[in-house]
């Protein structure tokens, strides 16, 4: 029996597979699944529609989306929750057809305020069980240390994420404001979470500059960056990731969120791809900044970023085993690439001229600095 022509084996085959390594769970969440978790959990919520929350989640600046981060996560209070959150993601994220995605979430904050670390580290490996099962996506985990946190703060991240390392943690995150939290006084952390045979995977250089990646590379022993799109800024610094193969994960709907590019336009995908950097593509926050995987292979699209490209650096770039490894190869090798980059510069033009058009509006992509996850 043929496929459907919305499913995700339909998808797949006409869009080709998609690899997703930096999207916030947090930021995943709809505002109906939100507003069921409230109900739930008896948390307060500024409104009691989905409409009236759809409202709130519309990107206005920085700061409001600083706001809708918080009431997300606060939100999200039991094992069932996180569960829910990844296999509901993967749902999203298998129409779009993806194959895995690396999923990053930020315990600290949840855990000071009366979550058992073991709700939330339990509740998002069960997660990725089920979403493997029901949907075919491979999930795995990389939490996440705010760089607001004080070392000794931090240090205890690295050590739960050590704990779930046989859970599907794979990884350790730093995200956060960069701007006058540099990547170095982290150290201590990411040498516990290495001792565990976790990888660093810290955000760097989107609003802060080569500087920044420097120091995760230097200091922190970076296995990828998360953004790095102002490595452009320093012709040595792309040389050396491309030499290194280190792998940036790229999400140029949020960059333009954030304005960290100005218009979509001036993203440097273009150019890192020109100086031999892999680019791996991703949608950051996706329910808080109106995107979706699709939407960003379109956008890359029309960026002038190859999808098989994007899908190689993705392979190159997955903290997996070397079997799941294979698996996404071959999975590659199979794939009809002339085909899914048709159809993406296909929806590229309609994906640009969206966002061109909420930029003329005004408002709805101002802000500044990087995201509280992003």
């Amino acid at each position: 029996m043929s496929e459907s022509a919305g499913s995700p084996a339909a998808v797949l085959a006409a869009t080709g597979p998609k690899i997703e390594l930096h999207v916030h769970l947090e930021g995943t969440v709809r505002p109906s699944t939100l507003l069921e978790m409230a109900r739930r959990n008896e948390e307060a919520l500024p409104s009691r529609t989905v409409e009236g929350l759809a409202e709130l989640y519309r990107f206005r600046d920085f700061n409001h989306f600083i706001q809708v981060w918080i009431m997300t996560t606060h939100v999200m209070r039991t094992e069932a929750d996180f569960r829910q959150v990844v296999v509901d993601y993967a749902a999203e994220a298998a129409a779009h057809g993806a194959v895995y995605v690396e999923g990053i979430f930020s315990p600290w904050f949840r855990v000071q305020r009366g979550v058992r670390v073991e709700e939330i580290f339990n509740g998002y490996a069960d997660g990725a069980i089920e979403a493997r099962e029901r949907f075919g996506v491979e999930v795995r985990l990389t939490p996440d240390i705010d760089r607001v946190l004080p070392v000794e703060a931090a240090t205890e991240v690295a050590r739960w994420a050590a704990r779930f390392a046989e859970r599907g943690v794979v990884g350790l995150g730093l995200g956060g404001p960069e701007i006058g939290h540099p990547p170095e006084p982290f150290a201590p952390a990411f040498a516990l979470a290495a001792d565990a045979g976790l990888a660093a995977v810290p955000h760097a250089g989107e609003t802060d500059g080569p500087a920044s990646i420097q120091g995760a590379l230097d200091a922190l022993g970076a296995r990828r960056i998360r953004h790095g799109i102002r490595a452009v800024e320093n012709p040595a610094l792309m040389s050396r990731l491309a030499d290194a193969e280190i792998v940036l994960d790229v999400c140029p709907v949020s960059n333009l969120r954030t304005r960290s590019v100005v218009r979509l336009g001036d993203h440097p995908l273009a150019a890192l791809h020109a100086a031999g950097v892999a680019c791996s593509l991703a949608t950051d926050d996706p329910a808080m900044f109106g995107t979706d995987l699709g939407t960003e292979h379109a956008v890359a699209a029309g960026l002038g970023a190859r999808a098989r490209d994007l899908y190689a650096a993705g392979v190159a770039g997955a903290l997996c085993d070397e079997a799941t490894r294979d698996r996404l190869r071959r999975l590659g090798a199979a794939t009809d690439w002339d085909a899914a980059e048709e159809a993406a510069r296909a929806a590229a033009p309609a994906a640009l001229a969206r966002f061109d058009g909420e930029l003329l509006g005004g408002g709805s992509t101002a802000g500044g600095g990087s995201t509280a996850g992003g």
